[in-house]
């Protein structure tokens, strides 16, 4: 497995230290999230300063920008790296995509799979100096003058991955995609019996085999060096347990699994009971979504888990891990990798 490095929100300033630092201590992979900050402008910075890692969206909110917007800069991304860009898409919510920018939000799927068809003829118009003629039900791109076209790059070949959770989006995956981003919030049981059959029927229809689809995850880990540590890491996972849960969203996961305390989580959250959501959430549960092990034994773990079922994994930013030195974290990131 290759084992990733998330960059969680931190001012630009930081950037070229935590990149530099990131490779040296052995990661495969320097991701960023579309949170409090723009995902792709790290990328910038960690391109310059590293030679190895893969760098790479874990998620853009797609529908928050025009497929034109992000074809420029992941193709400036993907040539700056050397080919080593991913440009991880995802759908965000309804709420989000209205409100919080302002942008309309329709059939999600089928949306998305017009903007990634937009996308790659966009690509495929500059690398080949073709006509740029691209129509869809939900985006339209005939206009590409000389002038604004930036003409081949060394690495056209831009791995597109896309957040899933719902099968529509896991099927599209399989169809058109390189790669999924699974949720932190899923179980290895859902990912093998619920996401890899829609993967299966969307590679299926594309005349592909879904093994060209890797999967990718955020896991989430109880653990920690002091007693203190590892409860700190086990209320912080369950409380994150419960905020996913309530969210009807992701009640496919809960279905799946037969748990029912998925309502009770919704009311809770409408009431503002945040802090009393994490107590509903059973032992059980976040035993079968966290990997639960000594810090010593948390690498193996988590290969004796995903080993076969992801390709790419990183670890949830959990309380217990920040005091680890770049010795330590080195041998985690081995112990997770296995052999190379």
């Amino acid at each position: 497995m290759k084992v990733d490095h998330f960059l969680l929100s931190p001012g630009l300033g930081q950037v070229e230290q935590e990149a530099r630092r990131a490779e040296s201590i052995g990661f495969d992979g320097f991701f960023t999230a579309d949170t409090a900050h723009d995902p792709f402008l790290p990328l910038v910075t960690a391109a310059r300063v590293t030679g190895r890692m893969d760098l790479g969206t874990g998620i853009a909110v797609a529908f928050a920008r025009s497929p034109m917007t992000v074809a420029y800069t992941s193709w400036d991304l993907a040539d700056a790296s050397g080919g080593r860009f991913l440009l991880g898409l995802g759908t965000q919510i309804r709420a989000h995509v209205t409100r919080r920018f302002s942008m309309p939000w329709e059939a999600p799927a089928a949306r998305l799979a017009e903007y990634i068809r937009a996308l790659r003829a966009i690509w495929y118009s500059w690398q080949n100096g073709s006509r740029l003629s691209f129509t869809g039900e939900y985006y339209s791109f005939t206009l590409m003058t000389p002038f604004f076209d930036p003409g081949p790059i060394a690495h056209p070949s831009i791995p597109i991955y896309v957040s899933a959770v719902n099968p529509l989006v896991t099927r599209l995956a399989g169809e058109l995609c390189q790669g999924i981003h699974v949720h932190p919030f899923h179980t290895a049981r859902y990912v093998r019996e619920v996401m890899i059959p829609e993967i299966q029927r969307g590679a299926a229809k594309a005349g592909r085999s879904a093994d060209e689809v890797a999967l990718a995850a955020a896991v989430f880990v109880v653990s920690g060096e002091t007693p203190r540590e590892r409860e700190a890491a086990e209320a912080y996972v369950r409380q994150q347990i419960a905020f996913y849960a309530s969210t009807p969203a992701y009640r496919r996961v809960l279905d799946h699994h037969g748990w029912s305390f998925g309502e009770k989580l919704t009311a809770m959250s409408k009431r503002g009971e945040w802090g009393e959501m994490a107590s509903v959430i059973p032992d059980e549960v976040v035993e079968e979504v966290a990997v639960v092990a000594p810090l010593a034994e948390v690498g193996s773990a988590i290969r004796r888990r995903y080993e076969g079922l992801l390709e790419r994994v990183a670890l949830y930013t959990v309380p217990g891990f920040g005091g680890l030195s770049d010795g330590e974290w080195a041998e985690l990131v081995s112990s997770i990798a296995g052999p190379r």
